[in-house]
Order: C-alpha cells, then sequence, then structure tokens
C-alpha cells in the first residue's frame, strides 16, 4: 500500500491500519513528481494507493496507466466506510515479514526501496526507547518534520509507549505552528532537521521553550556552531541521531549528557555524530572491506537487528550495500578510541584535489564561524590542473556582504593551504529537499550549466 499525501491524522490511522491487515505500508515524499511517484507505484506492484484531496491529482496523473491499482482518497466515502468498519484483531506476522519499503530520495539515480521488517521496526523502536527519549502517556510528540521519512517512523516508539500524537496544520514545518503546539501541550518531544532547529532560534519564549521535553535533530549536519546557539537557548534538550532509511534513525547518538558537556568545553564531542546505539555495532572499513584501526578514516558500516533486509527488487545494489551482515553506509568517518563517531562526509562528496582528500564538512565548519555566513555548502568542481578544486556556495546574512578575502584567512588560520575553497559564490539560498538536505547535485549541475 503506497500512501501519498501530507502531514494528516489520516496519515497515522493508514500505517498502523495497513499494518494491522498485515500488508506493506511505502510511505512516499507527497513532494514527488507525479512521474517520480508513478515508478515507486511501477516498481512497488502496488495494489493501493492512499492520497488526500491536496495531492489526488498527482496521484491520479501517475496512477493512470497502471491496471490493477485501487485509488482512495482520505475525503472520499470509500476511506470513511474503511475507518468505519468492524473491528478486526491485527493479522499474525512473522517477526522477518516485510512492514515498510523506505525509498532512498533518489538525488543521484533511481530511488531505491529500503526493505524493513517488522523486527527491523520493533528493534528501531527499543533503541529509541533505550537510547533517546524514554516516552510515557503523559508525554506528547509533535509531527512537524515529513511523516513520510524521518517523523513517520517516530510514530512506532511514542505510540508503543502511549504518547499522545500531534499533527501541526501546514503543508510544512511552520514556526507558528510550533509555538502553538508547545502553548498548548506540555512535554513535547520532536524531531527536526537541523534547519528547521535553526528556525527556531529566537522565536521561542521562556513558556514554550520549557514545554519541550526532546528535540531530536538529524538528516544532515548540525554544524558546531549551530549546535552551540541551539544548546545556548534551549538547553539539555537536544539529542542527535545518525541513521539511514536502510538502518532506520539507528546508527549512533549524541546523548543530551554529551551535549551539555561538550557546551562548557571547547573540545568537547559536538562534532561527532555520538556512540553506538544499543543493539548496533559499528566499525571503519578500508576500499578492501578491512577493519580500520582507532582514528583511521574509512567507511562507516554497521550491523544488527535494525539493519534492513536489502533493496526491493535490486539484488546488484543489495549485494553492494550488505556485506557479510553488515550495511556498507557509503559515509566516511572515524572512530575515536572513546566510541564516538566523527562523520566526514558521504564518500561521493569527498574532493579529492591534486591526490588529497577534502570533507566538505570540515571547511564548512571553518567558515561558519565567520559572522556573516548564515549558511554555506562546499562542493568539488573539475580542473584540469587538479582534478577538482573546491568551491563555496555561500548565503550571507541580510545587510551583509561576501568578503573572500577574509573568507580566505579564517580557513588559512585553521585548515590547510589547499583545502580552503579557490571560489567563492553568493546565492540566495541553497536547493533542498524536504527532509532539509543540501542538494549538492543540484549545485554541481548549476555550475556546469553555467560553465558551459
Amino acid at each position: 500500500m503506497v500512501v501519498y499525501m501530507g502531514n494528516c491524522a489520516e496519515y497515522a490511522e493508514t500505517l498502523f491500519g495497513c499494518w494491522a491487515a498485515g500488508l506493506v505500508a511505502v510511505p512516499v515524499n507527497s513532494r514527488l513528481h507525479a512521474r517520480e511517484l508513478a515508478f515507486i507505484l511501477e516498481d512497488t506492484a502496488a495494489s493501493f494507493l492512499i492520497t488526500d484531496r491536496d495531492h489526488a491529482t498527482g496521484a491520479g496523473e501517475a496512477a493512470q496507466t497502471l491496471s490493477g491499482l485501487r485509488v482512495v482518497e482520505t475525503c472520499s466515502e470509500e476511506f470513511r466506510l474503511l475507518q468505519a468498519g468492524e473491528r478486526m484483531d491485527p493479522v499474525a506476522l512473522d517477526p522477518e515479514a516485510l512492514a515498510w519499503i523506505f525509498y532512498t530520495s533518489g538525488t543521484t539515480g533511481r530511488p531505491k526501496g529500503a526493505m524493513l521488517s517488522h523486527r527491523n521496526l520493533l528493534c528501531m523502536s527499543l533503541a529509541y526507547q533505550a537510547d533517546i527519549d524514554a516516552l510515557s502517556c503523559a508525554d506528547s510528540f509533535m509531527h512537524a518534520a515529513p511523516m513520510s521519512h524521518g517523523s513517520g517512523l517516530y510514530l512506532l516508539p511514542s505510540v508503543m509507549q502511549g504518547a499522545r500524537q500531534i499533527i501541526p496544520e501546514g503543508s510544512g514545518f511552520e514556526v507558528d505552528a510550533v509555538r502553538e503546539v508547545l502553548a498548548a501541550h506540555p512535554s513535547v518531544s520532536l524531531f527536526a532537521a537541523p534547519t528547521m532547529v535553526v528556525r527556531l532560534l529566537g522565536k521561542l519564549d521562556t513558556a514554550h521553550i520549557e514545554g519541550i521535553r526532546t528535540i531530536v535533530y538529524g538528516g544532515a549536519p548540525m554544524y558546531v556552531e549551530q549546535c552551540r546557539l541551539a544548546l545556548a537557548e534551549f538547553g539539555p534538550r537536544l539529542v542527535q541521531i545518525y541513521g539511514q532509511g536502510e538502518s532506520p534513525m539507528t546508527i549512533t547518538a549524541l546523548s543530551r549528557a554529551d551535549h551539555m558537556r561538550s557546551s562548557r568545553s571547547d573540545e568537547g564531542r559536538l562534532g561527532t555524530v555520538g556512540t553506538a546505539r544499543t543493539g548496533v555495532t559499528l566499525a571503519i572499513w578500508d576500499e578492501e572491506g578491512m577493519t580500520l584501526p582507532v582514528g583511521e578514516t574509512g567507511e562507516v558500516v554497521v550491523r544488527g537487528d535494525v539493519v534492513m533486509q536489502g533493496y526491493w527488487r535490486n539484488p546488484e545494489a543489495s549485494r553492494a550495500a550488505l556485506q557479510d551482515g553488515w550495511l556498507r553506509t557509503g559515509d566516511i568517518g572515524a572512530l575515536g578510541s572513546d566510541g564516538y563517531l566523527t562523520l566526514m562526509d558521504r564518500s561521493k562528496d569527498v574532493i579529492i584535489s591534486g591526490g588529497s582528500n577534502i570533507y566538505p564538512r570540515e571547511v564548512e565548519e571553518i567558515l561558519l564561524r565567520d559572522p556573516s555566513v548564515a549558511e554555506v555548502s562546499v562542493i568539488g568542481m573539475p580542473d584540469d590542473e587538479w582534478g577538482e578544486v573546491v568551491v563555496a556556495f555561500v548565503v550571507v546574512r541580510p545587510g551583509a556582504s561576501l568578503d573572500e578575502q577574509r573568507l580566505d584567512g579564517l580557513c588559512l588560520a585553521e585548515i590547510a593551504r589547499f583545502k580552503r575553497p579557490k571560489r567563492y559564490i553568493r546565492v540566495v539560498s541553497l536547493p533542498k529537499n524536504s527532509y532539509g538536505k543540501v542538494l549538492k547535485r543540484e549545485l554541481r549541475l548549476s555550475q556546469s550549466g553555467a560553465e558551459r
């Protein structure tokens, strides 16, 4: 059953109804184009497509060439009859049975469907209770991020503990809606992309902040300077998670205690993504799949009951991603002797200039220290002499100017000369997907087109 709609109460009803009936849920980003939705419908050979009024047109376009697919709108009489049907006992299922097909964003090609079993989702939920936020029926969980992706996964551990589910009205993340929820409900937890956390800074008063139980952030880097600002404002309420659709929200965590210790120290661990989660084993591999010693940089690999079964109808990609029970994440990082994982970048984003590896995040962290820089994204662009050169796309704060000489000086004072950007490009905003991740591929394409 494919679910293609915005955040709403019917989303939660549909997911749990789907699992109770023994069906497989396929939540889809509601911002996908009809062509992208059509690919997922065809790839899954879906029998049902549940949508809402706002997305019915796109759903209809995507479904028009597919036979045997039943489209049901949440505002229809058919959906109301489903809601009013006789109570049924959940279908008994094998824990290894498929529960959720989690499609990747597909920014570098066709999306792949990570197959998550009921065991995967159970282990994910238990690890959340153990490591992140031991919710109870006195607490609430607010779905301010898309339920088709990260926030939807939080339904499971929060419903498991009887927590109230709050779904703000609106088509996206809205600060005013968050304020309204916090004013009306005590002890509210939420998942937010780092960009959402930054948007809340300076927008909540003391009473609002006191109503927050936990802000779980992840899905993209939270730069150290941004994290320090958030800690100064929100206090001991931040928890960082690192995970993937292939190991849903469960690889590492940086606890609220770690955040607060780091906020009082210049050294701290805010630049890390924390330690391995309950039931998870971490390692760092080289290109040949050999485990690297502490401190060396390589690919992050993970194993445990939370790791996916494989990719739907894609055995080649499954073999590449899963090796001897280990998930190859495609992320580059290093483990410290204390077990804390520092992520560098996605392997595809590493810049190789003159034979040396440059990790964009390291450069981005430095540039964000300049008070004129609101956001920045660093990529590598082809160069005849060096192979690639470092290019920084910079969003400056209102009323500020882009001072390249000052930014160069900042870099030269902190990192090797070969890592500093060779070009600075001022932009009004950075392209992002609906989950807050910067689309570096679009930045590369924009420059390739400009150079032609």
